[in-house]
């Protein structure tokens, strides 16, 4: 059996897979703020799940842990996770010492990438994209069924690419990038609120929302000809928390990319709408690919 753990800035949740990649036990638990509470309920999560499986925590075959920030995957350190209170923490080294095993940490995206690459029936697939649209945007890359983090460890950072000249100004002050038009935090900062109340003002008329939620569904849509474009993957699988609107969601970005194909033959070549997938609510896409980083060789 293996686990893999989720840290979230809200939640924890972790999950034990058996031999054939299905869940048998799992788990959620608040997360805390800071060090002291982020490592604390790592290991107390792990060791729940132990004893749900009747086992100590070093006899899982492998234990991997997905977190936000910046993550050096070969040492185990997570750096400027903010929304955890996190500037440096020495997570595997600490988790190790903790549970007496070897634990595998990744950045949270990349995670949830491995797990949609296995969860959402595509493990014969070659190569794949995870679009994350969650309070920022990212992507984690499965390329010949292993992780691809690139020589420092930005791959899929597509977040920071600027698309739109006259859009509004990201965190860093530049125009139009994907994160901005297609995130959480990108869309708050151009209308209070979430992305929920967002979606509703649109549909009852306001025109600024009305605005908003095309830029989104642009920037949606740009992400994935970015990804196929750069890397060619096979599918592209949204998930975050933008994705819970599904059908939604995966209609007008596939609207979009109609509006591409109709003047562009090379667009339409690519089929980009057909390789558009969106990951089901509640997945535990991000534990199940953590439980998976043990049976996945390093690399960069």
């Amino acid at each position: 059996m293996r686990v893999g753990v989720d840290i979230g800035g809200t939640n924890t949740d972790a999950v034990v897979l058996d031999d054939t990649g299905a869940i048998v036990h799992s788990l959620r638990m608040p997360t805390g703020w800071g060090d002291d509470a982020v490592l604390g309920t790592a290991t107390a999560v792990v060791r729940q799940l132990a004893d749900a499986a009747g086992i100590a925590p070093s006899e899982f075959a492998s234990i991997g842990v997905g977190i936000p920030g910046a993550v050096d995957a070969e040492r185990g350190t997570v750096t400027h996770a903010r929304n955890l209170g996190v500037q440096l923490l020495e997570l595997g080294t600490l988790l190790e010492a903790n549970l007496g095993s070897a634990v595998r940490i990744e950045n949270d995206v990349n995670a949830a990438a491995l797990g949609a690459f296995h969860q959402v029936g595509l493990a014969e697939t070659n190569s794949l994209a995870y679009l994350n649209l969650g309070t920022g945007l990212a992507a984690g890359l499965v390329l010949g069924g292993q992780l691809w983090r690139g020589s420092r460890g930005a791959a899929g950072e597509i977040g920071h690419i600027l698309v739109d000249p006259a859009g509004p100004l990201d965190d860093d002050g530049q125009p139009g990038a994907l994160e901005v038009l297609a995130s959480g935090s990108g869309i708050a900062s151009q209308r209070p609120g979430s992305v929920t109340d967002m979606l509703a003002a649109a549909a009852a008329g306001d025109e600024q929302a009305i605005g908003i939620r095309r830029r989104m569904f642009d920037g949606v849509a740009s992400a994935v000809r970015i990804l196929v474009l750069t890397v060619d993957v096979d599918v592209v699988v949204i998930g975050g928390g933008i994705s819970n609107m599904g059908e939604e969601l995966l209609s007008a970005v596939r609207g979009v990319v109609a509006d591409w194909e109709a003047t562009s033959p090379f667009i339409k070549s690519l089929d980009l709408g057909e390789r558009i997938r969106i990951l089901p609510p509640n997945s535990s896409t991000a534990a199940t690919g953590a439980a998976w980083l043990g049976r996945t060789p390093w690399q960069k």
